[in-house]
């Protein structure tokens, strides 16, 4: 009977329960982004400006700048990556809200970074997305299996931006390591649109992960009251937004658009309420048994991070949740070289997941 007893218990357990957060370092500020130098060495951006190099082993942490930024609202510091070919460029890429004549512009931007220091810093792309607004400035950075450099802006609070593609605001761009543009973007030959664009009609994309061994280019992004997205980019394609949102306005209970609108992509997973999601990642890795083949998701808002279970045409098939009683906001959750998933808060900690 006691083993009866204990097996029934057992199987309610929910599937992802025994995962924890190890708390790893405080009182950093907001970490918006994190990437990792090597196993050991992690490279953190800090909302107010501050570039930090965390050394896992020694514990302890360093600042390599204090960047100037437009650190109103929504802006400041944001995405940091390491290059695809650091070893031999040892370059590190940066998004950020560059102050403009009082206004914020989200910038893409490189450094070198040469004996634990950075230098030679330099913008890539200042983006076209002022407006008078200190909301929705993106932005991820990530790369694909070709070298290509994704990064994605929100709307900047103006709506009709999404649609605009005379600007940058509301898309995902691809360029070059080098910040030049690929011959192959969707519209080159255009000369009404702006050749950086590779997809449009995205609200707030604070969520960009490439996935190389399925080559799929996963976003997520936020929707207004409800309508929280998670898309799988196309090069080309208009993913809606504010003509398609599953959202409501905040001021009524009116919807925002139509739910679906020939000729624009449905996403492949909608929030309703929302979760106000981070950061996205595939996992891959082999640490985590169960994770593998599933997108993970921050969620700032409902403080969780949200597994998504994938079928084999990539359609989001099952929705978990875990560490949602750590009552953190999950700002961003990266994965180190060997497959071990870190993740930061709003609060100020780093955390490994366990």
């Amino acid at each position: 009977m006691k083993f009866i007893i204990t097996f029934l218990l057992l199987i309610q357990i929910p599937l992802y329960a025994k995962y924890q957060g190890k708390e790893l370092v405080s009182n950093l500020g907001v970490v918006w982004g994190m990437d990792f130098i090597n196993e050991n060495k992690m490279i953190l951006t800090i909302k107010d400006g501050r570039i930090l190099l965390y050394d896992l082993k020694k514990k302890d942490t360093k600042i390599l700048k204090q960047f100037e930024v437009y650190n109103k609202g929504q802006a400041g510091l944001l995405d940091v990556k390491i290059s695809p070919n650091f070893k031999d460029d040892k370059t590190i890429y940066f998004t950020y809200v560059k102050n403009i004549d009082s206004k914020g512009a989200t910038t893409l931007a490189k450094a070198i970074f040469e004996k634990d220091s950075l230098v030679n810093f330099q913008d890539i792309l200042v983006t076209k997305s002022l407006t008078s607004k200190n909301v929705h400035f993106g932005s991820r950075i990530t790369f694909d299996e070709k070298g290509n450099l994704y990064f994605g802006v929100g709307d900047r609070g103006v709506r009709a931006n999404a649609q605009n593609l005379k600007n940058h605001a509301g898309t995902i761009m691809r360029l070059n390591l080098d910040g030049t543009i690929p011959k192959n973007n969707p519209f080159v030959d255009d000369k009404n649109i702006l050749d950086e664009i590779y997809s449009f009609g995205h609200r707030n994309p604070q969520g960009l992960f490439y996935d190389k061994v399925n080559k799929k280019l996963w976003e997520i992004e936020h929707g207004p009251r409800g309508g929280d997205e998670i898309n799988l980019v196309q090069k080309a394609q208009n993913y809606g937004w504010p003509e398609v949102s599953w959202g409501k306005e905040y001021w009524n209970i009116s919807s925002v658009g139509v739910k679906h609108k020939e000729g624009m992509k449905d996403a492949k997973k909608y929030y309703v309420p929302s979760i106000a999601p981070s950061s996205l990642v595939y996992y891959d890795g082999d640490i985590y048994e169960d994770l593998k083949g599933k997108l993970l998701a921050g969620a700032l808002k409902s403080t969780h991070i949200n597994i998504l279970t994938l079928d084999k045409n990539f359609n989001i098939i099952k929705e978990d949740r875990i560490l949602d009683k750590l009552g953190e906001r999950i700002r961003h959750i990266a994965i180190s070289p060997k497959g071990l998933i870190y993740f930061s808060t709003d609060s100020g900690k780093v955390y490994l997941l366990k």
